[in-house]
């Protein structure tokens, strides 16, 4: 049975992705002058900029105090008490879906019904053994994904995916998509992860504020370098804390599995050949001092090994000429963000300017990619009254390889991607961003046509 309450907070539910969809579908329908942060609302459509209409809001429910769907952490609520009890208890429970529409207005590869939905969904879940009172300072990781739709990446034909990890996987049914079992010990200054793990994003490479696709850049290559060969497979992970202002992290990744769809490739990883990835990272965490307290940075020193067998970039005239192999391939990357400012002096207010960098190099002899950097900044509060809003800018390219532009293509140049979103948080667990990218030369060749992608997403967590 129903109850009323329960149809009250449905009737919100509905009513707010109502607002969503008018409002996202106004303004991509409107072009590029419709997706912006303008204060009167196209015509027709709910604003979402600048705050939420009023008229949206249901009564008050007297059978469910304490909800609010304005204010809620989480779509789905507390579940009555009963989410917060099992986080007490050791076990935490999130559901995120984030889904985006994205169309290529000019260039690439094609622009005919060059428009897409996308998105995925994810299940994590922690056990933290610790408070379960089984294993002290443990805990176990996993979490399972769906997807749909690889978004406008092969109309675009860019070296990275326009949409990172959703929209960019194509349509997958429900699978475990990463899992680890984790352990700290000897004062916390120790910590150890084996299992199916993800380098970029969870482990190395990290720039602060240019790392998530649900919430930062949409474009691959602003959330990580390109060359640095990232891996989602079984392996394990160790990390030593120094003191509070340096940590080194290192990891070895079975190398030959590709298809994360795979909850593990045990056979493989330990019957075949023993290729692995090793990654090695210095980080040190300075607390710069400002007008405002202290500018917290992080200084990523990192280096890698790959022990794959890689094809010798090289002219081949047509088959006469044998493929020639390397092994043991190495590289390096630089990986630095900085709160730059602070609007005020409180440490739990973020509000303030941030920027980020990245360099990173791979041999031209058998990397595509011989160069890579990035650049941006964000800045969050910049409208009065949105402290959590994020308006961010950022710029990436990738240079291809001496080799690959000398020996098969004398075409090949450089892919430069401009990507500029604005993150609005219209409830605690729904964030609207539109985003423009301009790329240029994508796929790093001469001959590409520069294009422009805007796109709106939805980050939704349940």
């Amino acid at each position: 049975m129903i109850t009323a309450g329960q149809k009250r907070v449905a009737h919100r539910v509905v009513i707010c992705l109502m607002a969503l969809t008018l409002s996202a579908g106004s303004a991509l329908g409107d072009g590029l002058s419709g997706v912006g942060l303008a204060d009167t609302p196209v015509a027709g459509s709910t604003s979402l900029s600048l705050g939420y209409s009023p008229a949206l809001q249901a009564p008050p429910d007297e059978e469910s105090p304490g909800y609010d769907i304005w204010t809620t952490k989480r779509l789905s609520g507390d579940w009555g008490g009963v989410r917060t009890d099992l986080e007490d208890k050791g076990v935490s429970l999130s559901m995120i879906l984030t889904t985006s529409y994205s169309q290529n207005f000019r260039g690439g590869l094609e622009t005919h019904n060059s428009n897409a939905f996308s998105g995925d969904w994810r299940m994590n879940l922690t056990l933290d053994f610790d408070k379960m009172g089984i294993i002290p300072d443990a805990w176990f990781f996993i979490r399972g994904k769906s997807s749909w739709n690889n978004g406008v990446n092969p109309d675009v034909g860019s070296l990275g995916p326009i949409h990172w990890v959703f929209g960019s996987g194509g349509d997958e049914e429900y699978y475990i998509d990463k899992w680890w079992y984790g352990q700290r010990f000897l004062e916390d200054t120790h910590e150890f992860r084996v299992g199916k793990l993800l380098t970029p994003a969870d482990l190395f490479d990290i720039a602060l504020y240019a790392k998530w696709p649900w919430d930062h850049f949409m474009n691959a290559n602003l959330n990580r370098s390109p060359s640095v060969p990232h891996r989602k497979s079984l392996g394990a992970y160790m990390k030593v804390t120094f003191c509070s202002w340096a940590q080194f992290g290192m990891a070895a990744l079975d190398a030959d599995q590709t298809d994360s769809t795979l909850p593990a490739d045990v056979e493989r990883a330990f019957h075949d050949e023993a290729n692995f990835v090793g990654m090695w990272e210095l980080n040190i965490t300075p607390q710069v001092e400002g007008p405002n307290g202290k500018l917290p940075g992080n200084y990523r020193f990192g280096w890698w090994y790959d022990g794959r067998s890689k094809r010798v970039l090289r002219n081949e005239l047509g088959g006469l000429l044998a493929p020639r192999w390397r092994n043991d391939d190495v590289g390096f990357y630089l990986t630095f963000d900085q709160l730059a400012w602070k609007e005020n002096d409180d440490p739990e207010d973020k509000q303030g300017l941030a920027v980020f960098t990245r360099y990173a190099y791979a041999h031209p002899e058998t990397n595509h990619i011989n160069h890579f950097w990035s650049v941006g900044a964000q800045y969050q509060g910049l409208i009065p009254e949105r402290d959590k809003d994020v308006l961010a800018f950022g710029i990436a390219q990738s240079i291809m390889s001496t080799k690959l532009r000398e020996e098969i293509d004398p075409r090949a140049d450089r892919e430069t991607i401009y990507e500029l979103y604005y993150a609005y948080h219209l409830t605690p667990w729904c964030i609207v961003s539109p985003d423009l990218q301009f790329i240029t030369n994508p796929g790093g060749s001469k001959d590409a046509r520069d294009s422009i992608v805007v796109g709106i997403r939805v980050r939704m967590e349940l």
